[in-house]
């Protein structure tokens, strides 16, 4: 038997701040992308993912390394991982 689950209701003035915030820190993640990847028609190159955790950029090259910025929206912590090449 299935159960229905309802979703939380939010309230826009109560979280307003929040998400004017989060606006702002994926926009500038958002920028790190575009000043560092090769422009992609329609901005492709740059927008946030959707992960388990959050959202995540691809993986981004820079001065002859590759990093990746995900929203962990879990542990409500931004970072970042570099990968060896």
């Amino acid at each position: 038997m299935k159960t229905q689950q309802n979703w939380p209701e939010l309230n826009f003035n109560q979280i307003q701040d929040t998400l004017e915030t989060l606006h702002q820190w994926i926009q500038i993640v958002g920028k790190v992308g575009l000043k560092t990847m090769s422009w992609q028609n329609h901005s492709w190159h740059v927008p946030p993912y959707v992960n388990s955790n959050g959202f995540t950029t691809n993986p981004i090259p820079y001065d002859g390394r590759i990093f990746q910025i995900d929203f962990d929206f879990k542990k409500h912590k931004l970072a970042t991982k570099l990968y060896i090449t």
